[in-house]
């Protein structure tokens, strides 16, 4: 009885702590918008969907220790009572009546500002999900998710419906904070000037320049960085851009007399100011999903509009949305203000080995890559789910450790493509730092490696910067439908998900650049890699890791880290991962790198996100007249039936296996039957 007195009181007590008001959560939600989704129509037992659109004001303790890891939270702004405001957008769909659809709610890391999961899940375009289209295939609202996006990034320029933070800037005894700042920029085309931090996806807001007297900066450029770098003197370029021809003054824009070369690295050193505490990005995330997840109404009582909806909650992000999943749940932001779990699952896709950086001055946007922003630190120790130790700086760590520590580890899934092996550092996620030996996964992670594809997907890839145009993509949306699924088996009721597929050093399936080339077929006018990404080890000073200031600017480069890729078998297509029919049963050779073509400029190094599609020769005449070793289409499949057939097979195995869900593996077969041999 005393035993059960005291369970009694302490469960009571954990209760009424959990009433209590709390000193950092989302305070207010604003609702802007509320409409019909796809007019009204209904999505099977979910129902008709809405969305709906606003923005959501947050207010946090700058020394509740949840929040202590975020760089200059100390140096933010508060308000009166001593908490930092800032604020997001958020967009959500939901079933009109939230109980009628599964009770899952799945949080999509919005790209650059843009949603990515109908994109991927459901097929669809569009950057404000209004109508039918916008839905795609449906698959999302037919398995009955509530779907969630917040702003979390405070570099974002506003425009095409991207989501955006408000973040604070943080000062000093009331003074602005200046510091050396580092850019690097690289165009593909030639171009009189180009914003500090450009991507085709979106323009970035750069930390403004103390001064736009060039005098005080330094510029230098390079065709790679192995080679010197090549200073401009202080009157041939300008914090500029161009109008009507002419320079004009902009603290954000560079401008070189006769315009910047393609594919050359412009490194920009200078001191800018105001730097945004950018960490607060994760914690908008963490407290927008533990709201909608949780509570019932915010603080003035507007109600929560999927209150005592959601049972299980998971986070998913693509490319750079993959690193800020990683980096979540590598900071510890995993588990909220009253200690609750935020995400239960979680899928982090073509992400490499890679995390976000929320150091002072920190830009999100970037990562390193083969040829470009090679000083970024998107790949720090540690890389491994398990511990590992790094011989050379003697450091020891994981991924998982402050999640581990919590309480809160999720199920997660790291799904990447060919490409992250070649331009991301991938294998890293999987071996030593050395590249000697393989490392296991925590037993709560499953990676999933798609062979033969390309990190840009989704469509057709235009020509763009490569040697080997590639057109045919392996499609991916299958095999993340398949496993989203199964994550949800996972969570809710324990089912064991497939088991990891990725190659490996002991079974001679992750192999160094040598021996990939020793074994890759002399396919006729196509070069081979030469090499590889590696990240450096990098050296920002004694304060970065403890209080993400560099001292060093640009950073000092120290030894690499030694990185793998998939070995190939004699068509070049990879031996390890998931392998979809266009692999397993080829018409071409499926690689995750391309070459950049010589006239974008540093020719032969690693295009970052391309792939190559090289298709097989339709005969065995054409195939010995060009001289391409691989046997031709109809040397494999005599007849279309051999080719179904074995089609057939690659499906059903994967349909076992649940890499494919049934309407899936269907589909496939039937854009077999229809392929032209």
């Amino acid at each position: 009885m005393r035993f059960f007195q005291s369970s009694a009181i302490a469960a009571v007590a954990s209760l009424f702590l959990l009433l209590q008001p709390v000193d950092a959560e989302l305070v207010r939600i604003e609702i802007r918008h509320r409409a019909p989704f796809a007019d009204a129509i209904a999505f099977g037992r979910s129902g008709p969907y809405e969305k709906i659109v606003g923005r959501l004001h947050f207010e946090i303790d700058p020394k509740d220790p949840a929040n202590g890891g975020i760089t200059d939270i100390s140096l933010a702004p508060v308000n009166a009572g001593g908490k930092v405001e800032f604020r997001s957008d958020f967009f959500l769909l939901k079933p009109v009546d939230p109980l009628r659809g599964n009770r899952r709610l799945l949080y999509d890391v919005n790209n650059r500002g843009n949603k990515l999961a109908l994109w991927t899940f459901n097929e669809a375009r569009g950057n404000n999900p209004t109508t039918l289209a916008d839905a795609g295939n449906g698959f999302l609202m037919e398995q009955g998710y509530s779907i969630l996006w917040c702003g979390w990034s405070g570099e974002i320029v506003p425009g095409d419906d991207r989501l955006i933070a408000d973040l604070p800037i943080a000062t000093e005894g009331g003074k602005p904070i200046t510091g050396k700042i580092h850019v690097e920029i690289t165009r593909d085309e030639p171009v009189e000037c180009s914003p500090l931090y450009w991507t085709p996806w979106a323009i970035s807001v750069p930390y403004p320049p103390v001064s736009l007297d060039t005098k005080l900066a330094r510029l230098t450029m390079r065709p790679t960085r192995a080679q010197p770098a090549q200073e401009i003197p202080a009157d041939q370029w300008a914090f500029a851009r161009v109008e009507d021809g002419t320079p004009v003054p902009d603290p954000g824009h560079l401008w070189v007399k006769g315009g910047l070369r393609p594919g050359w690295l412009y490194e920009l050193v200078y001191e800018g100011k105001d730097p945004r505490v950018t960490g607060l990005g994760f914690v908008a995330v963490r407290d927008c999903a533990a709201f909608f997840r949780y509570e019932s109404a915010d603080r003035r009582q507007t109600a929560n509009p999927l209150a005592a909806a959601v049972e299980q909650a998971y986070i998913f992000g693509i490319s750079q949305s993959g690193r800020f999943v990683n980096h979540f749940i590598y900071d510890g932001f995993n588990t909220d203000e009253r200690q609750r779990i935020v995400f239960d699952g979680a899928i982090s896709h073509v992400c490499g080995a890679g995390r976000l950086f929320s150091q002072r001055f920190g830009m999100t946007t970037l990562c390193a890559a083969h040829h470009e922003n090679r000083l970024t630190p998107s790949e720090s120790f540690p890389f491994a789910t398990v511990p590992q130790t790094d011989p050379v700086t003697n450091r020891s760590g994981e991924i998982l450790e402050k999640a581990r520590a919590r309480g809160h580890v999720p199920k997660l899934f790291i799904t990447q493509t060919s490409t992250e092996y070649w331009t991301r550092g991938a294998s890293l996620l999987h071996t030593n730092v050395e590249g000697t030996q393989d490392v296991p996964l925590d037993p709560n992670v499953r990676l999933y490696v798609f062979a033969g594809a390309q990190h840009l997907g989704g469509g057709a890839t235009d020509r763009g910067i490569c040697q080997n145009p590639r057109n045919p993509l392996v499609d991916r949306p299958p095999l993340l439908r398949a496993l989203l699924v199964a994550l949800d088996q996972w969570v809710s009721s324990g089912r064991k998900p497939p088991q990891s597929r990725y190659p490996r050093i002991a079974d001679g399936t992750l192999v160094d650049l040598e021996t990939f080339r020793k074994a890759f077929p002399k396919i006729p006018g196509v070069d081979l890699p030469t090499g590889y990404y590696m990240p450096f080890r990098l050296d920002f000073g004694a304060r970065w890791s403890a209080d993400g200031i560099a001292e060093y600017v640009p950073p000092r480069v120290g030894s690499s880290y030694r990185t793998l890729v998939p070995a190939v078998d004699a068509d070049g297509n990879e031996l390890a991962g998931v392998r979809l029919p266009d692999v397993a049963v080829p018409l071409a050779t499926y690689t995750g790198w391309n070459l950049r073509a010589a006239e974008y400029g540093a020719g032969g190094m690693l295009a970052p996100y391309h792939g190559s599609y090289l298709a097989f020769a339709p005969t065995r005449d054409e195939r010995l007249k060009s001289g391409d070793p691989r046997p031709s289409a109809a040397e494999r499949y005599p007849t279309r039936e051999v080719y179904l057939a074995k089609t057939l097979g690659a499906v059903v195995q994967l349909r076992e296996h649940r890499f494919l869900l049934d309407d899936d593996a269907l589909k496939l077969l039937k854009s077999a039957a229809e392929r032209e041999l």
